[in-house]
């Protein structure tokens, strides 16, 4: 895929042919949402301040959370990005898909187009679709065999075509050659904020999907030096708490927030609008603090896996909503799906729940069991090691594949994870346990984790 000169975007046209569904029919939406899907990169649970973070700066998120939902119990299905950015498009858990660990560029896997992504669905109720930012769903990008354009999207704006280790915040932009600056000095985060704008005047007079997808706040750290200087001067400024680098970059994704939200009342359509916002796993503890969590991406703890969520849909979603449903990225497919009555193709099944009666009010605690499948090969250079877990109401447990580890926590009374109860409460051990085998002995026999399934007809 070649980006046209002084415009990273591709127009990609065409016509998808889907079957059947899945679940129980559902009504057409009278007026189908505008859809646009934020996600941050490695930002942590407690960073913004709708989180409680009084250093980091994050005014429109937070106007965006007081004005909508926002879900103290959400979880990234991985605790690395690929995989949940798979769960993401595709509605299934990564351990179906076969790829369970972040994709570099001596990878050979990839996710299949036989595979019916997310915006594929919802061009069925005449949805369309943009790609702006950072896919990471294939690995040797020089075979071209997973790249966002063999799946569907309409527009693909800014989306890396080499592999985009180690970070890269101002043009020249190494993983995207081709994409020419449109400013002098040019950030990143401000082009994708700009081109997300620009998408969304483009397509106003029909449904659109946008999903935004941010290369912030992944390391390397690189803040705009005015932006780094400014918080650099505020008290309690640190390294790996408090990171003025860290912060610097948070506030130009917020401050696509704002555009996104001042453009959509200038076009009149942010009633008709659902905007959700989330990130694909926890911080990275060499550059930033995830407490009262431990750990962080890599690891299977609370701090790699539990993520800020905020949906906002003036006039549907209760204003000031606080809920504490455990959700999780499997969970955004099917929710979307229900909200513009579009049925899954007949042979997708769809791993998540969806949250659509949740956002409007309407339902009470759904009981859940989450499952995150976390093998590799040695250990993360962040310190992750080889594991399994399961959350079933407010324990959850930890199996680690090289030693036989057990870990067992009630997160009701210990977020932090501090207190190992698998010596103390050895039932409520060996039950969990037993579950988590058994789904991943089920899922392995159905799945064999190392294959692309395909699920189109």
């Amino acid at each position: 895929m070649k980006h046209l000169p002084f415009t990273c975007l591709t127009i990609l046209v065409g016509i998808m042919s889907f079957t059947g569904a899945t679940f129980a029919q559902l009504p057409r939406a009278k007026t189908a949402p505008n859809i646009i899907f934020i996600l941050a990169d490695d930002l942590g649970w407690s960073e913004l301040g709708c989180y409680g973070n009084r250093f980091n700066e994050t005014p429109n998120l937070d106007r965006l959370a007081a004005g909508g939902m926002r879900f103290t119990q959400a979880y990234a299905t991985a605790p690395v990005c690929t995989p949940t950015r798979i769960a993401l498009m595709t509605g299934q858990h990564p351990a179906h898909i076969g790829i369970t660990d972040y994709l570099d560029t001596k990878d050979e896997k990839f996710l299949s187009p036989d595979y019916v992504t997310l915006n594929e669905q919802l061009k069925k109720a005449g949805y369309h679709s943009g790609l702006v930012g950072k896919w990471h769903l294939t690995g040797d990008y020089s075979q071209k065999k997973g790249e966002p354009a063999k799946h569907g999207w309409d527009e693909v704006i800014c989306s890396e075509t080499g592999y985009i280790a180690n970070g890269d915040y101002v043009h020249p932009y190494f993983f995207m050659p081709d994409v020419q600056a449109k400013i002098e000095g040019e950030y990143l985060t401000d082009r994708l904020n700009a081109e997300a704008v620009d998408f969304i005047k483009r397509n106003q007079a029909r449904p659109f999907f946008l999903y935004l997808s941010h290369y912030a706040v992944h390391t390397k750290l690189a803040g705009k030096p005015n932006d780094v200087a400014k918080y650099k001067q505020k008290a309690g400024a640190g390294t790996n708490q408090n990171n003025p680098e860290l912060a610097a970059m948070l506030e130009r994704i917020d401050d696509g927030v704002g555009q996104i939200v001042a453009t959509l009342k200038e076009l009149g359509v942010s009633d008709n609008t659902l905007i959700l916002f989330t990130s694909d796993n926890g911080g990275e503890r060499n550059v930033t603090s995830n407490a009262p969590l431990r750990g962080g991406k890599s690891k299977l703890y609370e701090g790699g896996i539990r993520e800020p969520f905020v949906a906002y849909w003036p006039g549907t979603i209760k204003a000031g909503s606080v809920s504490d449903q455990v959700i999780n990225t499997l969970d955004i497919y099917p929710t979307l799906l229900e909200l513009v009555g579009v049925q899954p193709s007949a042979n997708l099944v769809l791993d998540g729940v969806s949250l659509a009666p949740v956002l409007k009010g309407k339902a009470g605690p759904i009981p859940r069991t989450l499952y995150w499948h976390y093998p590799i090969a040695k250990p993360h250079f962040l310190g992750g090691r080889s594991a399994g877990a399961i959350r079933s109401g407010d324990f959850k447990l930890i199996e680690y594949f090289d030693n036989g580890q057990v870990q067992l926590f009630n997160l009701s009374d210990d977020l932090g994870e501090q207190t190992d109860l698998s010596q103390k409460l050895p039932a409520q051990r060996e039950q969990l346990l037993t579950r988590l085998r058994q789904w991943r002995q089920k899922a392995a026999a159905d799945f064999k984790f190392t294959t692309n399934l395909p699920v189109k007809p």
